[in-house]
C-alpha cells in the first residue's frame, strides 16, 4: 500500500565502479542532510540548495567517520521522476560502502523500498498513467532494438495517446446517450443518429482490432520470433543451431537420430530477437524416445513464425519429395525456407528440378564451413516484417493489455448489436460505458485496488 513515508534503494547493479542510492519522499532532503557533510563553496545544507545541482561532499556515519567521498543530485517535487522530492547519491560501486549508506538512511527515517516503488509512486503522483509505467520494465529488459523501440514509443505515451483518442470518442457517443436518457418522458426526442453512431463504433472497432492483432506481433519480438529448424536425420539442424549461436550448444554425431528433443536458445540479429528451436530429425523409427522427440518436432513446427527446412544438398531430390507434403500443409500460413546444407562436400552443380513450388525460398549453405550464414540472417530479418516497425507504432506487448483490449471490443460489439437490433438507449449506453471502463483500465484510470497495483509492480528491480 502507497504511504507518505521516504524510501531509499540502491539503484544500480552490483559489480560496477559507481554505486547510485535513490531516496524519495518528503523527507528525503532532511534526511540525507543528516549524513551528507557538504565540501566547498557550497557547503551549506541541502535543504538551501537549487534543485537540479550536483554538490561534492562525504557520508559520514554517527561517529564522524568517513564512509565515502560522494556526489548528491537534488530534485524538487513536483519535478523528479517519482514527483516527490528526490535524492540521489552517487558512491563507488563497493558493496560495503553501499550497504553502510543504506543502513544510515534507515537509521535516519528512510524505509527499504520495495520491487517497483519508484514507478509505482511515480504513477500515482500522475508523473505517467499505467501503461507507461509498465513500459519502464520492459525498456530495462529490452534485449533488442525492437524491443527497446516498442517500450520507448509506450513509455513516451504513445499507446496512451492511442487509446485517449478512442475514450474521446467513446465518451461523445456515451453523452449522447445519456442526453437521451434525460429526456426518456419525449420518446420523439433522438439526440444521436444511430447511423452516424454506428459508422464511429465500426471506426473504434477497427483500432481495437488492430490493436489486439498486434499482440501477437509484439509477444514474438519480447520473447523472440520462434524459428523451428526442421529436416531429416543428418541433414545438418544441430551444426546450423550451432553456427547460428556460435557455441556447442546442440550435440553433432554422424550418428542418424543424435537429437532426441527439442533444443532452444535466442539471438539478437540485426536488432531482432529471434528463437531458434532445434528439432530431432524426422524419419521412420522403432525407438519409443525419438518418435516422442520426433512428435514434439511437428508440435514446434506449428507454434513457429518461420520454418527452416533443411536439405542435404547431395540428396536433396528424394528428402524434399518425402516430406513435402506433410510439411507444406503444416507451414501453410508461415514463412518456409528451404537451407541446400553441406555445399562444402558436393561436388556436383547444385540441383535446378528441385520439387519446390515457385514461390518457396531456397539458399545454398554450408553450415560447417559458416558459407551463406550471413545471408542466411539477412534473409531471416527481410522475412519478418516485424523489423520495419517505427518510433511511432503502436505494438501491445502486455496481457494485462491484451485482455482489456478483448474486452472492449466484445462490449463495441455488443454496442453496434444493439443499434442494428433498434435497442433502447439505456441498454446501448451500458454497453459504451463497459468499453469506457476496460480502456480506462489500461491506463490505470480503472484500477481501484492496492492488491491489482501491487501484482503489476511487484514484477520490477529494486530501485525502480
Amino acid at each position: 500500500m502507497y504511504t507518505q513515508d521516504t524510501i531509499c534503494a540502491i539503484a544500480t547493479a552490483q559489480g560496477g565502479a559507481i554505486g547510485i542510492i535513490r531516496i524519495s519522499g518528503p523527507d528525503a532532503i532532511s534526511i540525507t542532510d543528516r549524513i551528507f557533510h557538504p565540501v566547498g563553496p557550497s557547503a551549506t545544507p541541502l535543504t538551501e540548495h537549487e534543485p537540479y545541482t550536483l554538490t561534492y561532499g562525504y557520508i559520514r556515519n554517527e561517529e564522524g567517520e568517513i564512509i565515502d567521498e560522494v556526489l548528491v543530485g537534488l530534485f524538487k517535487a513536483p519535478h523528479s521522476y517519482t514527483g516527490e522530492d528526490s535524492v540521489e547519491i552517487s558512491c563507488h560501486g563497493s558493496s560495503y560502502i553501499l550497504q553502510q549508506v543504506m543502513q544510515l538512511l534507515i537509521r535516519n527515517g528512510c524505509r527499504s523500498a520495495g520491487p517497483g516503488e519508484y514507478t509505482q509512486r511515480a504513477f500515482l503522483n500522475g508523473k505517467m498513467d499505467l501503461s507507461q509505467a509498465e513500459a519502464v520494465a520492459d525498456l530495462i529488459a529490452s534485449s533488442s532494438a525492437a524491443t527497446h523501440r516498442m517500450a520507448m514509443n509506450q513509455m513516451r505515451g504513445g499507446f496512451s495517446h492511442e487509446l485517449s483518442t478512442l475514450r474521446d470518442k467513446l465518451l461523445h457517443l456515451t453523452s449522447l446517450m445519456e442526453l437521451e436518457l434525460d429526456f426518456s418522458d419525449h420518446e420523439e426526442l433522438e439526440f444521436a443518429d444511430r447511423s452516424e453512431l454506428l459508422d464511429i463504433t465500426k471506426e473504434i472497432e477497427k483500432v481495437i482490432s488492430k490493436l489486439i492483432h498486434s499482440f501477437s506481433m509484439g509477444n514474438a519480438l519480447k520473447n523472440g520470433i520462434p524459428v523451428a529448424i526442421v529436416g531429416e536425420t543428418n541433414a545438418g539442424k544441430s551444426t546450423l543451431l550451432n553456427t547460428l549461436l556460435n557455441e556447442d550448444k546442440a550435440i553433432v554425431s554422424e550418428i542418424h537420430g543424435t537429437t532426441r528433443d527439442v533444443i532452444e536458445d535466442t539471438i539478437n540479429i540485426q536488432g531482432v530477437l529471434f528463437r531458434f528451436i532445434d528439432t530431432a530429425g524426422i524419419r521412420e523409427t522403432h525407438d519409443r524416445i525419438e518418435a516422442l522427440g520426433i512428435e514434439r518436432s511437428f508440435q514446434k513446427l506449428e507454434q513457429a513464425d518461420i520454418v527452416l527446412w533443411v536439405v542435404d544438398i547431395q540428396d536433396a531430390v528424394a528428402q524434399i519429395r518425402k516430406l513435402s507434403d506433410r510439411l507444406f500443409s503444416l507451414c501453410k500460413n508461415k514463412h518456409l525456407i528451404v537451407l541446400l546444407n553441406k555445399t562444402d562436400q558436393s561436388i556436383s552443380d547444385l540441383p535446378n528440378d528441385l520439387p519446390l513450388p515457385a514461390n518457396i525460398t531456397c539458399l545454398p549453405i554450408s553450415a560447417k564451413e559458416k558459407v551463406g550464414i550471413e545471408q542466411l540472417c539477412n534473409l531471416l530479418t527481410e522475412t519478418i516484417s516485424l523489423t520495419k516497425i517505427n518510433n511511432n507504432d503502436v505494438i501491445v506487448t502486455n496481457v494485462r493489455h491484451y485482455e482489456a483490449l478483448s474486452h472492449a471490443l466484445q462490449d463495441i460489439h455488443r454496442v453496434q448489436d444493439g443499434l442494428h437490433n433498434g435497442l433502447s438507449g439505456d441498454f446501448i449506453s451500458q454497453d459504451l460505458r463497459e468499453c469506457l471502463f476496460h480502456l480506462s483500465e489500461i491506463i490505470g484510470e480503472g484500477i481501484t485496488t492496492d492488491e491489482v497495483l501491487e501484482n503489476i509492480f511487484k514484477h520490477f528491480c529494486i530501485g525502480k
